[in-house]
């Protein structure tokens, strides 16, 4: 399927199980705008269906990934708007940014392919897993705008960074590279950004190569179990194997064992299963 000019602030190609989605508007960095937002709902749940993207990796056109927030969008022109406006602009923000995006049904991977600031760190943690250019340039520039960082930027720092370092950049407004960022656990890895696409591209070749209902059920495991106490996530983790084996219509747990124990032809934690 095509989605050639479907999206005015969102362009999306998928090629080889492999969905790139980019924010486009480069002339304003990629700032996030309602519309964005608006086109990013419709982007995640129409992938979300699609059969032929199977990893999403979400990056942006141009220098920058997102510059965060649109601030003439988001509040110059709404400010004077009725009250109602204000609250739809920011659930949208929040549909996609957070609640689709953090446990969406397929990974995703964030391509940080330069400028990150603000409100960018909500999707940024959302995405499973991270690569950034060495060169990329993140930061929390909301101090130095008159407002505390927005959306759940706080929160993402909070689950992904620690304490001190979340807070001075908070309280500074200053700002840090790709390769403090990997340091400071906010992404996986940082390389030089000549090798960007090709990091991420053999990160999601791995992640095509294992058993979608299994890594899903994997990955929402491990993001609940964090917000649940041990005896809940006792119960909710054992509910989601046993989901996962009636789920799984290639039988991955039997063919795994089969292949490990009787016919020794793999080993488990170097390489997966053969189909």
């Amino acid at each position: 399927m095509s989605y050639e000019g479907r999206w005015n602030t969102v362009k999306v190609t998928v090629e080889d199980g492999i969905a790139w989605v980019a924010f486009n508007r480069p002339e304003k960095r990629n700032a996030m705008s309602p519309t964005l937002n608006a086109e990013m709902i419709e982007v995640l749940e129409t992938l979300e269906l699609d059969a032929q993207a199977q990893v999403l990796v979400l990056t942006g056109e141009g220098d920058a990934w997102t510059a965060g927030m649109d601030l003439k969008e988001y509040f110059r022109e709404t400010d004077a708007g009725p009250e109602i406006l204000q609250e739809k602009i920011r659930r949208d923000a929040c549909r996609w940014q957070w609640q689709l995006l953090r446990m969406y049904a397929k990974p995703t991977i964030a391509m940080v392919n330069g400028w990150c600031f603000g409100g960018g760190l909500s999707p940024l943690v959302a995405c499973d897993l991270a690569i950034a250019a060495d060169e990329a340039v993140f930061g929390l520039s909301e101090i130095n705008w008159g407002i505390p960082p927005g959306n759940l930027v706080s929160k993402a720092m909070a689950d992904t960074v620690g304490h001190r370092q979340a807070l001075y950049y908070i309280m500074t407004g200053e700002t840090f590279t790709g390769e403090e960022a990997a340091r400071m656990g906010l992404i996986n890895k940082s390389v030089p950004l000549a090798d960007l696409r090709e990091e991420t591209r053999a990160l999601a070749t791995k992640l095509l190569a294992k058993n979608s209902v299994v890594l899903r059920a994997a990955k929402h495991g491990f993001k609940r179990c964090r917000e649940l106490t041990w005896d809940q996530n006792e119960d909710y983790l054992y509910a989601k194997l046993d989901q996962a084996l009636h789920r799984d219509s290639e039988g991955g747990r039997a063919k795994g064992l089969e292949q490990f124990l009787d016919e020794k032809s793999i080993k488990p934690g170097l390489q997966t299963y053969k189909r």
